[in-house]
């Protein structure tokens, strides 16, 4: 892994109690660690910068805004990474499985990896049991339309830095995770999915911890999949 490039985006608002925990975690195979401030309110901005990250602001809220912004910051810059791990703020991942994420890229050739949050690694309540039922709502759509073999919509993710470009990401909110698996579907770009560890994040969740986030975050995910289903 010496050799190559890997650069993290860590979309973050409101994350003041988790952040540095993330990213002292991250392994040291990563070259830079880029915080998205989404317009916080509280100190994750302090906190990410004294923990030695990157921090960038995006004041338009949305989770894909905040993706979108470490994007256009990493297309600006001299050298290029080949993967870009994405890894939400909340300390609700283990950053230290980054390693076991990148690894199918480097070793196996593969585009991209997702982080499944398969239920024997997973701590009692960690995941509300909407998402559970979104998860399996939506990856079997997946496999049904498309014949995918995704079990989850986990945001810890890890994809070739080239491959993401031709996704052209656009979904601004809560879509944007399924966006990225039906485009690399489409793509067809070669996939796998690594088990990973999962605990109960640091703060409240601004999707599945409130019933209007939930109600949005599974509008925006069908509303991807039944669009791509149609094309």
């Amino acid at each position: 892994m010496e050799n190559t490039i890997i650069k993290v985006i860590i979309p973050a608002f409101n994350e003041a109690d988790s952040i540095a925990s993330v990213i002292n975690e991250i392994p040291d195979i990563v070259s830079e660690i880029i915080v998205v401030n989404n317009n916080s309110t509280d100190n994750t901005v302090q906190n990410a910068t004294e923990s030695g990250a990157t921090v960038l602001s995006e004041a338009q809220r949305g989770y894909g805004y905040a993706c979108l912004k470490g994007m256009n910051y990493i297309a600006e810059q001299s050298e290029q990474p080949d993967i870009i791990v994405f890894i939400d703020g909340d300390y609700s991942d283990y950053p230290e499985e980054l390693t076991k994420l990148v690894a199918p890229i480097i070793n196996e050739g593969f585009d991209f990896v997702i982080g499944a949050r398969v239920k024997r690694f997973r701590e009692a309540g960690s995941m509300t049991p909407q998402q559970i039922f979104g998860n399996q709502l939506a990856t079997s759509l997946m496999k049904l339309f498309f014949g995918a073999t995704f079990t989850d919509l986990g945001p810890f993710r890890a994809i070739r830095y080239d491959k993401l470009l031709q996704l052209e990401m656009e979904d601004k909110t809560y879509g944007w995770t399924v966006e990225m698996q039906l485009k690399a579907l489409k793509k067809k770009l070669t996939y796998t999915e690594i088990p990973v560890h999962y605990k109960k994040r640091i703060g409240v969740s601004k999707v599945s911890g409130t019933v209007k986030g939930s109600i949005f975050a599974g509008i925006k995910i069908l509303g991807w999949i039944f669009k791509y289903s149609v094309k």
